[in-house]
C-alpha cells in the first residue's frame, strides 16, 4: 500500500502546473465571493474606465455583477472581463443590444447581468431555474428581475440559511455591498449557471 500511495504521490508531481492547479470548483468559487464581505462596502454603478484584462473598480465599491467576476478571478483563476470581451468581438450581434452600442467595451460589458447571462448560455453553463434548494449547490450563479425591473446576480455560498438549513445563502451586492444573504428565491429567478460540471463551451 505504501509503494502504491508513493507511487501516486509522484505521479501528481510529474503532472504539469496548469493541471494540477486546475483544482477549483464551485466551493473555490463560494469561498472567493464570501471573502469579499466587509471588502466591498458600497454599491456604485458609475461607469469607470479600467485597465485591460485584469481591470477593476476599487474593491470597496463595485455593483453585483462584480461580485461575480471577482469571484471567478480569485476562485477559478479566470478573468471573466476578458472572457466575455473576446467573444463579444467574435460575436457582438449574438449579445443583448440593450445600451445601443456598436461595438464590445470592455471597460463595462462585463459589468452588465445580461452579458454575463448570455456569456453563461453560451458556454453550455446554463441549468433549469428551479424552486428546489437542492437544486443549487455552493458557486452557482443566479440572476433575477428585481421588483423595479432591474437584472441582479450573485453567488450560491456554502453556507445555509437560518430559517431553511436545506436553502443556501448567496452573495450578492444590492445596494450595502457585498452580503451574504438568504436571498436565493427572493425574486424572480431568470438564470442558474454552474461552471463547473455542466457541458463543454460552445
Amino acid at each position: 500500500m505504501r509503494a502504491i500511495a508513493r507511487l501516486l504521490f509522484f505521479a501528481c508531481l510529474a503532472l504539469p502546473l496548469a493541471s494540477r492547479a486546475q483544482v477549483a470548483d464551485g466551493g473555490s468559487l463560494a469561498r472567493a465571493a464570501r471573502s469579499q464581505v466587509g471588502v466591498t462596502l458600497h454599491y456604485d454603478p458609475a461607469y469607470a474606465r479600467i485597465a485591460y484584462p485584469g481591470g477593476d473598480v476599487p474593491s470597496e465599491r463595485g455593483v453585483c455583477s462584480d461580485v461575480v467576476v471577482r469571484a471567478f478571478r480569485v476562485g477559478a483563476k479566470l478573468d471573466l472581463q476578458q472572457r466575455l470581451h473576446e467573444d463579444m468581438r467574435a460575436n457582438f450581434a449574438k449579445y443583448p443590444s440593450l445600451w445601443g452600442l456598436r461595438k464590445p467595451d470592455a471597460n463595462i460589458d462585463h459589468r452588465r447581468v445580461p452579458n454575463l447571462r448570455r456569456y453563461f448560455e453560451r458556454q453550455g453553463k446554463s441549468l433549469p431555474v428551479s424552486a428546489r434548494a437542492a437544486d443549487y449547490r455552493a458557486g452557482d450563479i443566479v440572476s433575477w428581475t428585481l421588483p423595479n425591473g432591474l437584472a441582479h446576480i450573485g453567488v450560491v455560498s456554502t453556507r445555509r440559511s437560518a430559517a431553511d438549513p436545506a436553502r443556501p445563502l448567496v452573495v450578492h451586492n444590492i445596494g450595502a455591498g457585498a452580503q451574504e444573504e438568504d436571498v436565493l428565491f427572493a425574486w424572480t429567478q431568470t438564470g442558474h449557471y454552474r461552471w463547473f460540471g455542466t457541458g463543454a463551451a460552445r
